[in-house]
């Protein structure tokens, strides 16, 4: 069914094939009949793909042009498209949604980290800078997204926080879309003794940790680590650690080679570490491994247990222990029926909750809502 209605994207910061902004609400949007562009900034052009207009206005010259003339020209390019519903994904976005929504324009944030708690948990701030910065950017966004038509939050948590500011808040997950990365039937026999990690490689996320694990294990299983590290001084010293002689760098991987890489893996890591950022998060990794039938390692969180424990699909973690993580990857990997069956239940969760169809659905009545059903 083709609608009449034009619906525009915006992001200063994600890629422009982000999974979540194109790969997800975009392309969903777009399959349900919507005229839909996004705008973004990475210097690549403009272009179509899968039924989505993608426009470019140029990469910024470092974080002070993005908060200014960048956002500057995302407007310009926001008005000349003249849709009827802008769907913002950067705070520093909500002044020229606020401007879009005094247009006449139906405007929505879509809220992908609690930004306040993130400043508080900024660590090159000092106590009152924190403190400061967190309660003016938590009465500017509140300000703001209260005039707004919806809220779109990344977890529960979020919309929870959003709900008390704008009734129309709903969280739209980051969940797998079906059959991505693995079939329904996982072949086990390809497995290999590694497990995995992929996404951001930063100290926060447990690098550390994971690689000193590699070097505790009595299994001699291995590491693929697929990402990028986020600053030199974490990736030299992670290397000098005895644990990296058992780590495989792959480096940037794109959704083929994820595939190929938790195909030959036993095992997922998602072992974040207890910050302000992390303990409400529902990150993607995890859901993507139990998507592809691994069993994952993760955080000892109480959401996070509720999740993998409650569905048996893999063992929590002291995130701090290298010893604790490195015991978890030895029990997967001596005992491969074990872990195919926790692999199974993760699979099997995915299928009847924790998938992109039923938070799609979400996506598609939240727009109906707003033109009217």
């Amino acid at each position: 069914m083709q609608h009449d209605f034009k619906i525009c994207h915006l992001t200063s910061v994600h890629a422009r094939y982000d999974t979540r902004i194109f790969i997800k609400e975009a392309q969903s949007l777009a399959r349900a009949g919507y005229c839909v562009a996004l705008v973004v900034a990475d210097g690549k052009g403009d272009v179509t793909k899968n039924g989505v207009l993608v426009y470019d206005v140029g990469l910024p010259q470092g974080r002070r042009d993005r908060f200014t003339l960048t956002t500057r020209k995302m407007l310009k390019k926001a008005k000349e498209i003249d849709a009827d519903v802008y769907h913002l994904h950067d705070p520093e976005l909500l002044p020229a949604g606020l401007k879009l929504k005094r247009m006449g324009k139906k405007v929505i944030f879509d809220s992908h980290e609690d930004v306040p708690m993130q400043i508080r948990g900024k660590s090159y701030l000092n106590r009152p800078a924190r403190w400061l910065f967190s309660n003016a950017f938590r009465r500017y966004e509140a300000w703001v997204c209260r005039q707004l038509d919806a809220v779109v939050a990344a977890t529960p948590f979020i919309r929870d926080k959003f709900l008390a500011i704008n009734a129309n808040s709903v969280d739209i997950n980051n969940f797998p879309i079906l059959g991505e990365l693995a079939e329904d039937e996982v072949n086990w026999s390809l497995k290999q003794h590694q497990i995995c990690y992929v996404g951001d490689i930063t100290a926060s996320r447990g690098i550390k940790e994971m690689v000193r694990a590699v070097g505790h294990v009595k299994s001699g299983a291995r590491l693929q680590l697929g990402g990028r590290f986020s600053d030199r001084q974490t990736e030299l010293e992670v290397k000098s650690y005895a644990g990296w002689e058992g780590v495989d760098q792959l480096g940037w991987l794109n959704r083929d080679q994820i595939r190929q890489v938790l195909a030959r893996s036993m095992a997922g890591l998602v072992t974040l570490h207890s910050t302000i950022n992390y303990v409400d998060a529902l990150p993607v990794k995890m859901f993507e491994y139990m998507s592809a039938g691994l069993p994952v390692i993760a955080s000892r969180f109480p959401l996070w247990q509720e999740i993998i424990e409650g569905n048996q699909c893999g063992i929590c973690v002291d995130p701090s222990s290298s010893q604790q993580i490195a015991a978890a990857i030895d029990s997967l990997i001596d005992d491969p029926e074990w872990a195919r069956q926790m692999g199974d239940n993760g699979q099997r969760a995915v299928r009847d909750h924790y998938n992109w169809p039923n938070e799609e659905k979400k996506l598609l009545g939240l727009y109906g809502g707003l033109f009217g059903g």
